[in-house]
């Protein structure tokens, strides 16, 4: 059986007709609110119920108890606070009780019911979230340039905009119809928002023996400058599973998501939201959604031990590095030999070497995966603003 949706129930909150054609004339009445791309993906996220329970934006006491607690206020998990920030302009165009529209791109894409309108420290989110105030991390940076007051309410959703890999997308009620035809009851999912190295390949194929299916799912949304492409991770997944996995034992699926570079935080979110598009499992490697040097490298795991009613299971597998003297991936707990025959595959090589044109040596990345990426001009996100 794929797993249950996180609180019970997998929300739902797209309009269809009739009464869509009847929301839509109506949003041309109410106040608008231009949102950003970020916050449009929160907003879908929230609509197709990768979010689930969640059915709209945090209200204070819900924001509060997750930024304190990691439990909303019923005591459901949840680490990450999905917030909507205004300024104090609109702010004093709207009051609690009140519908606007969202919009994006001037068009609009969901009704909202303002059911709180609240201030916030942001200094305390980041602390709280990201464990630091250092605005050289990319989410406490992001997370500064915010608004200081919030509005909370449910949202309905009237349209989706189009996406340029809105094929390689799937969404919550899709994976689990997809889980059961394939009559997996057990699968692992794998959240990455990297073009797939050995130490990937050996760790996915750790899990995968001894589940029915491999749920590789690489975020789509924002990311931060450096980090590669969406459409290079997802040729050179599908490039991998070609070449290197059994056939029908992987499903590659995009997930429109932002990244939040959260460490454990994030990695229990990530566990969350896999849970609802119907895994079982999940792989939680080194630095889980970790970025510089602000998490112990597993960190995450620890996390884990906080949230026994968390209705997925974590599966922990050690970094993966290539010992020439076993002449193969391995990791700690299955090599023996001293440091000197370990070589560590490095993200931070592996990009210098893309960045040079320079195809990386076969124990850090298959050769067709490099060659996928190496045709690109530039692979990486250049500009995230």
């Amino acid at each position: 059986m794929v797993s249950r949706p996180h609180g019970g129930k997998l929300v739902n909150r797209v309009v269809r007709e009739p009464r869509l054609s009847h929301l839509l004339e109506e949003a041309r009445e109410l106040q608008q609110l231009e949102i950003s791309y970020e916050k449009m993906i929160d907003v879908l996220d929230i609509a197709f119920g990768v979010f689930s329970p969640l059915e709209g934006f945090l209200t204070r006491d819900d924001y509060e108890s997750t930024l304190v607690r990691m439990r909303l206020s019923n005591d459901v998990p949840w680490t990450i606070p999905i917030i909507l920030d205004i300024d104090e302009e609109f702010a004093k165009a709207v009051r609690e009780g009140d519908e606007i529209t969202l919009t994006f791109g001037g068009k609009p894409i969901a009704i909202m019911k303002i059911e709180e309108i609240y201030k916030w420290d942001k200094i305390t989110y980041c602390e709280k979230v990201f464990k630091t105030i250092d605005s050289n991390h990319p989410g406490v940076s992001k997370t500064l340039k915010l608004n200081n007051i919030l509005i909370g309410g449910s949202i309905d959703l009237l349209s989706k905009p189009s996406h340029p890999l809105e094929h390689r997308i799937l969404w919550p009620m899709e994976t689990r119809v997809l889980f059961r035809e394939k009559k997996w009851r057990r699968i692992a999912a794998f959240q990455t928002r990297n073009v797939p190295h050995l130490g990937h390949e050996y760790v996915q194929k750790a899990a995968l023996t001894f589940v029915d299916g491999l749920f590789i799912h690489p975020l789509l949304g924002w990311k931060k400058i450096g980090d590669y492409k969406d459409e290079v991770i997802l040729e050179a997944y599908e490039v991998l599973i070609q070449n290197y996995y059994p056939k029908d034992s992987v499903v590659l699926a995009a997930l429109l998501m932002n990244m939040n570079y959260a460490g454990p935080r994030e990695a229990i979110h990530h566990a969350i939201v896999r849970k609802n598009f119907g895994a079982t499992h999940i792989i939680i490697g080194r630095d889980h959604a970790g970025v510089g040097n602000y998490y112990k490298p597993y960190e995450a795991w620890e996390i884990f031990k906080e949230f026994p009613d968390l209705g997925i299971t974590p599966l922990f597998i050690h970094e993966a590095f290539y010992c020439t003297k076993c002449k193969g991936m391995v990791t700690e707990k299955t090599c023996p030999h001293e440091s000197r025959y370990r070589v560590k595959i490095s993200g931070t090589k592996l990009r210098e070497l893309i960045r040079s044109k320079k195809q990386p040596p076969e124990y850090f990345m298959r050769p067709e995966v490099a060659n996928t990426i190496l045709k690109y001009n530039n692979p990486f996100v250049e500009d995230t603003e």
